[in-house]
């Protein structure tokens, strides 16, 4: 069965991963994000009940 056969998908599948940790990922983390997170306490929303006019 050529499914069970390691040989040329795993060199593949390492190639790939080394080229992504090594290459692609520091040029993609070291962009600067537009919106950076801050440190603003979330606003609680003022919310009044609702009247069921059935009740």
């Amino acid at each position: 069965m050529p499914q069970l056969n390691p040989s040329p998908w795993f060199f593949i599948m390492l190639i790939s991963w080394m080229t992504f940790s090594l290459i692609i990922q520091p040029k993609v983390l070291s962009f600067i994000t537009m919106n950076p997170p801050t440190s603003k306490k979330p606003e609680i929303p003022n919310t009044t009940p609702w009247t069921w006019p059935w009740t």
